[in-house]
């Protein structure tokens, strides 16, 4: 039976309520988890992170397959249908589920299934019929969702969002998707490696425009190889719905015929109905609670971190910004805001960057220089087939000190944190010379560090 009484309770079970509830529980203090899922992982776990990456990941190694000259043979004895690949991944679920409720379960973490709804500040009611629970800090990690203007029809078996795409049950020709963001763009890639001709519609001039200027190009190039069209400074106006196909409208009169649609158009924050304005907390027009600089909204004892105050939205910063508003509460001298995050966007092939791009430093009139190293360059990619990809190291041209870290192809979320590790370092040790002055394993993909420290020090010295 719940008690009545913790001194935090966290709303939302993802990454940010995770590493809240659990941070709060080993400072000993009675914490109590509401989820408004059966099972715990929020959005993160049952809807975004982990089946799209792992649905990318089995995408990716049926693209593997196929242009593998040993094993193209046996590729075309069996195409994987879109629903085969999701049980793939459907099981990826079920271990994160088991995972992250022994977390909960060794921690003495309290996990209470229902709606938080608060009565007042101290006071929150587990929907129309639980109990009423006090507390004397909350933390609202409710994450969010897919935004669905009134004037889209998701009932329509035809259209979808990145939550009802994963219940798609059957394999599209034809896909149009509305929105070039991350998610628009990672779902391009994805069912352009699944063969599907895809027709990406991006009111803005380049794809992911806050990325530096190669790696977009570069993502271009590489979606254009595998059937998507992106189709820039073009803005949706309306959706024309048939039974057997849909029609995009766009403001410039063009029309795109296809099997399906997936809006991928923002997303919105999981804020509203908890009585969260009545308490005069503040929301923007896409429900983000505003926060301040310790992820303390309008009220004094009520937080907020993760997908629901908005920027970066990222599972990985997520979890820190949880446990960075429990510290908040508990451990101030620990405390620590989270204002540097390295980007992983899981396109195919994938995407990471930290720091300044070349456009920023251009304008802030930095002199900077650039060190480049080519996956098919390095003994590592050559070994095993890797013909994209690129390290490229952006540094201080009189310091060389390193500004921005921006990585393309495969295993680009996880070589960018070698970079990451240095920028962290202050002095002396942030600079291009510690990748010439370390031993890196051979071969490895990390050797692109060396490769591309000694290509940007070579226009230096």
């Amino acid at each position: 039976m719940a008690r009545n009484t913790y001194d935090i309770i966290v709303v939302g079970s993802g990454p940010a309520g995770e590493s809240a509830a659990i941070n709060a529980a080993k400072h000993g203090k009675k914490v109590a988890l509401i989820s408004d899922r059966d099972q715990v992982g929020g959005n993160c776990t049952h809807l975004g992170t982990i089946p799209s990456k792992a649905l990318r990941h089995f995408v990716k190694q049926v693209m593997q397959f196929r242009s593998n000259p040993l094993l193209r043979e046996f590729a075309t004895l069996h195409k994987p249908s879109f629903q085969e690949i999701m049980r793939h991944a459907a099981r990826v679920i079920d271990e994160q589920v088991y995972l992250r409720s022994t977390y909960f379960e060794k921690n003495d973490v309290e996990i209470i299934q229902g709606y938080a709804v608060f009565q007042d500040a101290h006071t929150i009611k587990i929907g129309t019929k639980g109990p009423s629970l006090k507390a004397g800090h909350f933390i609202i990690a409710t994450g969010s969702r897919p935004y669905r203007p009134a004037n889209v029809d998701f009932d329509h078996p035809r259209l979808f969002d990145s939550d009802k795409i994963l219940s798609l049950d059957h394999s599209p020709k034809k896909v149009t998707v509305i929105g070039a963001g991350v998610i628009g763009c990672e779902y391009a890639s994805i069912f352009g490696g699944l063969g599907c001709k895809v027709e990406l519609i991006n009111p803005a001039s380049t794809l992911l425009s806050f990325l530096d200027w190669e790696i977009s190009d570069a993502l271009s190039y590489h979606l254009r190889d595998i059937g998507v069209r992106s189709r820039h400074n073009e803005e949706y106006e309306k959706i024309e719905y048939h039974d057997k196909y849909v029609v995009t409208h766009l403001r410039s009169g063009k029309r795109i015929k296809s099997d399906i649609i997936l809006w991928a158009n923002g997303r919105t924050g999981n804020s509203d109905g908890m009585g969260l304005e009545e308490l005069g907390i503040k929301l923007n027009a896409r429900g983000h609670i505003e926060v301040n600089e310790r992820y303390q909204t309008a009220v004094e004892n009520i937080y907020a971190a993760g997908d629901v105050i908005g920027w970066p939205s990222l599972a990985s910063a997520s979890y820190d910004q949880g446990r960075a508003a429990c510290n908040a509460i508990v451990d101030t001298d620990a405390f620590v805001f989270i204002d540097r995050v390295a980007s992983g966007i899981y396109t195919i092939p994938e995407i990471s960057t930290l720091g300044k791009t070349e456009s920023e430093l251009t304008k802030a009139q930095v002199p900077y220089e650039v060190g480049k190293a080519f996956f098919n360059n390095t003994a590592r990619g050559q070994i095993t087939g890797e013909q994209v990809g690129m390290l490229k190291i952006i540094f201080h041209f009189e310091t060389l000190e390193i500004l921005g870290i921006h990585c393309f192809g495969d295993q680009a979320s996880e070589i960018v944190h070698i970079g990451q590790a240095i920028m962290q370092q202050e002095g002396a040790a942030n600079t291009m010379k510690y990748f010439l002055n370390t031993t890196f394993n051979y071969p490895t993909m990390a050797e692109a560090y060396r490769i591309a420290a000694l290509d940007g020090l070579n226009r230096v010295f």
